[in-house]
């Protein structure tokens, strides 16, 4: 079997289990080719001949294993998650082992899924030319990519605790008026956030949006209603008790959406902060990668 690892460098968690995971495969007789990306080489060069693996591993967080997956979507490579990332809310969904032998046997043996993939499109240069990213997870505006820019320069010292102290020292996030566009629908709301969700759960297992379901060809459309981050504590504490409605979060389903906010928001996807406002466009992109899942998974099929 040959096996492409990315190790992304700059990554905010840890490798220190990839050697014992590259000896793991190195045992079973696994051919294992080894790439790194850092400032100088992008993630979508080093697999751009993974259709001539057998599968490929995304070691970083979760922006690098969403970057591998859209460079290879459609390809049919399965794509084990690595989790060495700071908060690795894909691993987390799938319900992957985090011990490096385990992983190296899921990578040899593990069945693989089809999921849905997202791509958002917006304009970050002066003459408005789009750019297209894709995201996993989630894509969003407001409080959330708010609080993923504050996290930024303290995840190398406080790990995945960052987001939690970035989310309590936001406590008054801006305010806009949002126009959204969902199938062709149109809504006009007000909030503090839309969430944009493939995979549901963040971080303590707690579900964004009820029924996120990463292969049916649809996202959920998540508005914070709130005012405030005070707001959102009863939506937290029944998130938590498993309640279907979530006070103060409104819940739409589509596949293609537009977002529009005034006044505009900065935006993030798969915790990727984007050094541009809003607007932006995402597209749900069905079946388009497979990724290696254990037995024990959500989504085991």
């Amino acid at each position: 079997m040959r096996i492409l690892v990315v190790v992304n460098t700059m990554a905010g968690g840890s490798d220190a289990g990839l050697y014992d995971y590259v000896r793991a495969l190195g045992s079973a007789n696994a051919e294992v080719t080894l790439r790194f990306c850092d400032e100088q080489n992008r993630l979508e060069e080093l697999v751009s001949d993974g259709t001539s693996f057998d599968r490929v591993v995304a070691a970083g967080g979760d922006g690098t294993a969403s970057a591998i997956c859209y460079a290879l979507r459609g390809t049919g490579v399965p794509i084990l998650v690595y989790p060495a990332g700071t908060a690795n809310l894909l691993a987390l969904n799938l319900n992957l082992p985090v011990e490096a032998r385990s992983l190296g046997r899921l990578t040899l043996e593990g069945s693989h899924t089809s999921f849905d993939l997202g791509e958002i499109e917006y304009a970050q240069t002066p003459d408005g030319t789009g750019l297209r990213r894709g995201f996993a997870i989630m894509a969003g505006a407001g409080y959330d990519a708010a609080i993923m820019s504050s996290a930024q320069p303290l995840k190398a010292t406080l790990g995945p605790a960052a987001y939690l102290v970035a989310a309590v020292t936001n406590l008054a996030p801006t305010a806009s008026e949002f126009e959204l566009d969902l199938d062709g629908q149109h809504i006009s709301t007000d909030g503090i956030a839309v969430l944009i969700v493939n995979f549901g759960r963040i971080q303590f297992e707690l579900p964004v949006a009820y029924g996120a379901d990463p292969r049916d060809g649809m996202f959920q459309v998540a508005v914070m209603r709130t005012r405030n981050v005070a707001g959102l504590i009863p939506a937290v504490v029944a998130a938590f008790s498993g309640a279907e409605k979530v006070p103060g979060i409104d819940v739409y389903v589509a596949a293609h959406v537009t977002v529009s906010a005034y006044p505009p928001l900065q935006m993030q996807y798969d915790g990727e902060v984007i050094d541009a406002l809003t607007p932006f466009a995402a597209r749900a992109l069905p079946k388009a990668v497979q990724l290696l899942v254990p037995a024990d998974s959500p989504f085991a099929e």
